[in-house]
């Protein structure tokens, strides 16, 4: 246990690091335990702390995705069918880019190369929501307990959303004509991988890493700065009250201020990071992140060019209802281990 709590606290938390920061600001002549410096010194720890992992996993991930460009995912994923076809394509979204616009490209692929409906849905909902790189980041934060169980509860409802979605026969219900070019703002069409063998795989994942980073980073500053503001900032009583176990309804609260809002997982962890810190609940926490990676309004309107309203309220309503599901059972599991 000693030595998991040192990777955990000083190598994935980076508690020296934030030592560090506030030795340094204190030289400086700054109060760390006023609300500037606590402020100042919560932004500059857990902006250097996520760029430094976030870098690290980026790389670890492009070279591991470099592997599946998508004819192969095509491939593979069509050799498979019912429930082991779903949760091949849960699992998928686990290596693919890191929000819910970049997995869209993808999705569109899938369901022109003929894939069951409920493969590609669970991929859509599985990409933006659990990757490698939100375990390890999970991990420094609410520990491994608790990022192991997000990362379940994510592939669960990416496999019996999809599960659901392909027993509804709603096929009639996507477009015939979906343009290849739509994208978000941060986001670039062409993520997809050459389909072609990748020869030299360390230069693509560095490439890889470059990219990416460029387009989560201002999220990550702007959710960081967020987390700042709430950690130095907000009473602690507004949050328990609003989000805390005294608020049955909590978590669709969490769930519907998550929704219309844009970023990453790696965006909205230091905002998360900062609402346990005020005492909200932990099923309301990751319920809200949940949310915002998965149904965010930029991706949801993208959906719109790929499915007719029916079945993108269909969805929606899936994903909205089984994150609300998990929340409540992530507060009924933190009230009983934790």
């Amino acid at each position: 246990m000693s030595i998991w709590n040192f990777i955990q606290n000083q190598l994935l938390g980076m508690a020296w690091l934030n030592d560090l920061i506030g030795l340094g600001l204190q030289k400086a002549g700054l109060d760390i335990n006023s609300r500037w410096g606590g402020s100042i010194q919560f932004f500059l720890y857990d902006t250097l702390k996520i760029t430094i992992l976030l870098c690290v996993l980026i790389f670890i991930i492009s070279y591991i995705q470099s592997y599946f460009p998508p004819e192969r995912s095509k491939r593979i994923l069509g050799r498979y069918h019912g429930i082991w076809a779903n949760t091949l394509g849960a699992l998928l979204g686990t290596v693919t880019p890191f929000c819910s616009c970049s997995s869209i490209p993808l999705f569109i692929g899938f369901t022109r190369a003929g894939l069951p409906l409920g493969v590609t849905f669970s991929f859509l909902i599985s990409s933006p929501m659990v990757d490698l790189g939100s375990l390890v980041l999970l991990m420094s934060i609410f520990g491994a307990k608790v990022a192991i169980v997000y990362v379940v509860a994510g592939l669960l409802i990416a496999i019996i959303g999809g599960t659901i979605l392909e027993k509804l026969h709603l096929e009639k219900y996507i477009e015939t004509e979906v343009s290849k070019k739509s994208c978000c703002c941060c986001c670039k069409q062409e993520q997809a991988i050459p389909e072609i063998v990748i020869e030299n795989r360390w230069k693509y994942a560095g490439n890889e890493t470059k990219d990416i980073f460029k387009s989560v980073f201002p999220y990550i500053l702007l959710g960081v700065g967020i987390g700042a503001f709430i950690h130095n900032w907000i009473p602690a009583a507004w949050v328990e009250t609003i989000l805390g176990g005294k608020n049955p309804f909590g978590v669709i609260l969490g769930v519907i201020a998550g929704t219309p809002m844009y970023a990453d997982i790696f965006g909205t962890i230091p905002v998360a990071e900062a609402l346990l810190g005020k005492g909200a609940q932990l099923g309301t926490i990751l319920a809200f992140m949940m949310a915002v990676t998965t149904l965010s309004l930029p991706s949801i309107i993208m959906l719109r060019k790929v499915m007719k309203t029916p079945l993108l309220v269909i969805f929606t309503g899936t994903c909205v209802l089984g994150i609300i599901i998990v929340g409540y059972l992530f507060n009924i599991f933190q009230y009983l281990f934790i």
